[in-house]
This record gives structure tokens, sequence and C-alpha cells, in this order.
């Protein structure tokens, strides 16, 4: 399906992706000031379904979002979560999807401000296999630019204009033959990757950088945090972590929306343990991967089918 042939939510209503326009002078574009959220569905042939992962908290964050930044989402958590399996359902996805709802100030006009200007909600859905080549796992490197600090941009927010944040560190790895960054916080502690949470393994515990280093407070990051604790006992401790505990790290693996759970096979040229995937991040990663195709019955909350008891509506 060409991009233009998908249908979007805007402006209250679903149109064909070419027909939402947005001016050259729009406030978001202009200045950053929107929001958003990255949600992943997960198609299953044998089930032919298309299971979307963690709806309700995502849509929960964006409201948090929109909030430090003066906007209001013009729906409720239940509605969004019928609009986006709609939307899914009109595209009749039957693939791997990413879903991607965004808020963003929609005057066109000069001024840079936050008060007295009116926004604007949309969806878009498109179909969506790999954010990285994870299949011999990742190298990292740590990036001289410094994870944004609260006091400037609050980085628990999924604020657009921030990214910038983030993609100059990713262009930096790539251009310095990473396939990540890890980023560091304001004082030179580890915080997360351009776009992924980030946990070590250190003898036998599982260590994630805590709120206070500017993390974004990922829902996958959530969800690896309970499967954890829960179905395999591993303690889990939110702190502070010095860069040079990555390089005696007994494993490292990144988790976020768009990749699931990666290992990271190197940092700044350095191996991690023997550079395979260990046995932590492999039964992690696994569960999760069974979580997200429908086929770990305790978790089947957290996740919202498209198609059960749905007739296909047409755009």
């Amino acid at each position: 399906m060409k991009i233009g042939e998908l249908t979007v939510y805007a402006g209250g209503e679903f149109q064909k992706y070419e027909d939402a326009k947005v001016g050259l002078l729009t406030h978001g574009l202009q200045y950053g000031t929107g929001c958003f959220e990255g949600i992943r569905g997960y198609w299953v042939p044998e089930d032919s379904e298309l299971y979307l992962v963690q709806l309700r908290e995502h849509f929960e964050r964006l409201a948090i979002s929109a909030k430090i930044l003066l906007m209001r989402v013009p729906h409720s958590v239940d509605e969004l979560i019928e609009i986006t399996t709609e939307l899914c359902a009109r595209n009749r996805f039957e693939s791997a999807t990413y879903i991607r709802p965004f808020m963003y100030k929609c005057a066109e006009d000069v001024g840079v401000r936050l008060h007295n200007v009116p926004d604007a909600f949309a969806i878009a859905a498109i179909p969506f296999t790999h954010y990285l080549d994870i299949s011999g796992g990742v190298a990292a490197g740590t990036s001289s630019w410094r994870r944004a600090d609260d006091s400037a941009a609050p980085p628990r927010a999924k604020i657009t204009g921030l990214y910038v944040n983030s993609a100059l560190a990713k262009s930096e790895a790539i251009s310095n033959g990473f396939d990540e960054a890890i980023m560091l916080s304001h004082d030179g502690h580890v915080a997360e990757g351009s776009a992924e949470n980030i946990f070590i393994v250190k003898n036998g515990v599982l260590l994630t950088p805590d709120p206070s280093q500017n993390v974004l407070e990922g829902c996958t990051r959530r969800a690896v945090i309970e499967i954890a604790r829960n179905e395999f006992g591993l303690e889990v401790v939110e702190r502070a972590i010095d860069r040079s505990e990555l390089y005696g790290a007994e494993e490292i693996f990144f988790t976020g929306t768009a990749v699931g759970v990666v290992y990271v096979r190197s940092v700044d040229r350095r191996d991690v343990s023997n550079g395979k995937i260990g046995p932590v991040t492999q039964k992690i990663g696994t569960f999760y991967e069974r979580l997200v195709n429908g086929r770990e019955p305790k978790y089947r909350k957290l996740l919202t089918p498209v198609y059960a008891g749905r007739a296909v509506a047409t755009a």
C-alpha cells in the first residue's frame, strides 16, 4: 500500500493520508511544539489477528505530554483505543504495524510560545518491520551529545522538538561506525539510547537508570521490569549507572516499542562479555516476543486485538 492510500484519523474524522494537509507555517512544524506516541502492532497469522501493545499506557502518557505543552487530547483513553483499532481495521493491516498518534500546535503564524495557540490531534499508522537490524545484536557507542536535562526540556514527555537531541546522537553514532548511541545525563551517568531505554546485568542483578537520569519512562521498560521480577525472580534496581560500568557488564540490552528487546554486543568497541546474547537477555526477550504475539495469557491485558468481533469498515 502506498502511503497516500493509507487512511488516517485527522480533524476528527477518518480520511486519506493525502487529504490531511498541514501548512508550511504550522507552529508545530516551525517550533517543534508537538508530542507523540509510538505504538506497535504484531500480526499473528495463525490467529488472523493484529495485536496492539499497551494502547492504554501509551495514550495515558500522551495525555501527560500534551498537558506539559498546554494541550489537551480531545478524546478519552477509551475513545482513543476505539479510534485506533478502527483505523487499523480500515487499513486492513495484515502485517506488523506502527501507529503514531500525535498532537501539535496548529496555528499558522510566527511567535514562540505555548499559550493561546490552538492544537490539533491526529493518528497515522503504517506497515512496519524492524527499527534496528537486531539479528547480530547492536554495537553501541557513547555519544558526545548529553541527554537533554529536565530543567531545559522535559525528557519524560515525548516532545517532537526534543528529538533533535536524539537525532544528533544517532547520526553521530552511525558516522562513527556504531549501530546506536548511548547518551549520558547532564552529570555523566548513563541515560538511554537515542530512542530506547537501557538495562545492564551485573552480578545477576538487573540495573537500569532511574527516572532522575532524564530517561523517558518507557512502556516497554515498565513491562520488562514486571517480567523480570514476576516471571524470573530477578532483582531489578533503578539507580544511577556510571559509564565505566557498561564495560564490565555481564549483559546489556535496549528496550523500546520499536525495537522490543535487543542485546548490545559491544560498547565503545569493547565486547559485552563474549559479544553474544546473554541468558538473562535471551529469556526476557523470548518471553516478551511471546507476550506481544498473544502467547502469554497472563499478559493479554496488555494487548488490544483489532479484528476480534469487528466488521471491517471502509474509509
